[in-house]
């Protein structure tokens, strides 16, 4: 017969030493236990686990020692639902207290009530599979890249085409959409992957120091030149030059840098001999290179050297599905790190980002979540904590799904309400699984268990 049960990690004293006994076995858990952090540690690296029983000894009020365990077992395993088992004492201690809002899903208060205790479980297992499930997008991503748009399906398969041929690439896109990304993954995939990947911004160099930095220089050069230095353009040698902002490069540079594609050669600034390199250039650039033709901000030849094959970065508000998928990646990433206690956004704020135009596209919208991830109070991320409070969409009359989808969300939260946040009762009365509830819940991001800690009872 097939075991249903599911795996559970326990962390503390043995069903022996702690005081409650026996710890409780069922059909529904099958139960791995750990003295120790490392020993839990050891464990989750042996077997999957989407839930863990954290016991705290009750005579063991070192704070320290408790948010170091925690940290422990939320670096070794960030997306693992963590329920803490304290005395009502130790709960009642502001300092843990703390420790329990930042670091665990839920907690449990002693004595032991096996019944309140596997809800709880339950929960918290129940919200790591959809957590699990939800986080299927990121097999939608390729070289360090998320997206599963039409837009981006085009841009890896382009990658993957341009990284066969070994010849100078320009990419074009406005600023933040990846393109030092995209460069990457062409080296990655091309025979040179093995050669260095060296990475200029053209728009960031002094003028005065463009030539010795491209192309080095030796000792006696010019004043302050006390030793030879190799420029960026050898030290590519074998690999691949990702020339950034090429467009704001001076016109005098531009004609030095024309020389070396031509000749493959390059002399460093105050030596005598011709260098030769072998390096393959990628270009990238936010600016109409076209037009800075015509204007005479640059030079066509050096143009048409540069853009023998291209690729197109589209901006992250013509990436329609990506845009959530993206947010959540980097606010679990960043908040795993910073604020784990922090679940995800608010439906107000999710409509801020979606109807938000991007300007800086996928680099703003890292520093709009990592700025609302250190300043936020909640466990769900606001529009005002985005900057994102003048986005939010208008009211706008509604479709029958729109409609329907409101009235949804409005029994639940009411059925909730009405069984003190009891999900197992919540489900019976809807008359669907608990499984359900929770995708549903999910889904109209209704943070039932933000109300009250443990109130599965």
């Amino acid at each position: 017969m097939l075991d249903t049960r599911r795996s559970l990690l326990y962390m503390g004293l043995t069903s022996r030493e702690a005081p409650f006994a026996p710890f409780p076995q069922s059909q529904d858990w099958d139960i791995h236990e750990a003295p120790h952090p490392q020993a839990a540690i050891e464990l989750m690296s042996q077997r999957k686990f989407l839930v863990g029983l954290f016991y705290w000894d009750d005579t063991n009020h070192d704070i320290h020692a408790l948010r170091l365990q925690a940290e422990m077992l939320h670096n070794a395993n960030n997306r693992m639902n963590w329920v803490g088992l304290f005395s009502g004492v130790t709960c009642s201690l502001p300092h843990i207290s703390r420790v329990i809002s930042s670091h665990f899903y839920d907690y449990h208060t002693l004595p032991l009530d096996a019944e309140r205790l596997s809800f709880t479980l339950g929960h918290a297992y129940g919200m790591a599979e959809i957590a699990e499930s939800l986080s299927g997008g990121e097999d939608d991503s390729e070289f360090a890249m998320i997206g599963r748009s039409p837009a981006m399906k085009t841009v890896f398969q382009t990658i993957h085409k341009l990284a066969s041929i070994d010849l100078n690439v320009m990419i074009r896109g406005e600023s933040g959409t990846g393109k030092e990304l995209a460069a990457q993954a062409i080296h990655q995939l091309s025979h040179r992957a093995k050669g260095p990947f060296v990475a200029v911004n053209c728009g960031a160099l002094p003028r005065d120091l463009i030539q010795a930095e491209l192309f080095g220089h030796e000792k006696g050069a010019f004043t302050g030149a006390d030793r030879r230095k190799i420029g960026r353009i050898e030290a590519a040698q074998n690999g691949t030059l990702f020339l950034d902002e090429i467009g704001d490069l001076p016109l005098d540079m531009q004609v030095n840098l024309l020389r070396f594609l031509q000749e493959k050669t390059i002399d460093r600034l105050g030596g005598t001999n011709q260098i030769p390199v072998d390096v393959r250039v990628i270009a990238a650039t936010h600016v109409n290179l076209e037009r800075a033709v015509e204007e005479g901000r640059f030079r066509e030849d050096l143009y048409y050297r540069l853009n023998v094959l291209h690729l197109e970065m589209p901006p992250l508000r013509d990436r329609g599905e990506d845009i959530e998928l993206i947010a959540d990646h980097v606010l679990r990433q960043f908040a795993n790190k910073v604020k784990p206690s922090i679940r995800g956004f608010s439906q107000p704020a999710l409509e801020a980002i979606k109807s938000h135009s991007w300007p800086g596209n996928v680099r703003e919208m890292i520093n709009r979540i990592q700025r609302a991830v250190v300043m936020g109070d909640g466990k769900l991320v606001k529009p005002r904590e985005l900057g994102l409070d003048q986005d939010i969409p208008s009211s706008i009359l509604m479709t029958l799904s729109e409609a329907r989808a409101v009235a949804e969300k409005d029994v639940i939260e009411r059925t909730l309400s009405e069984a003190r946040n009891n999900v197992s009762k919540a489900a019976r009365r809807l008359d669907i699984s608990r499984v359900t509830l929770y995708r549903l819940m999910e889904h109209h991001a209704i943070d039932w268990q933000g109300a009250t800690l443990g109130s599965d009872a």
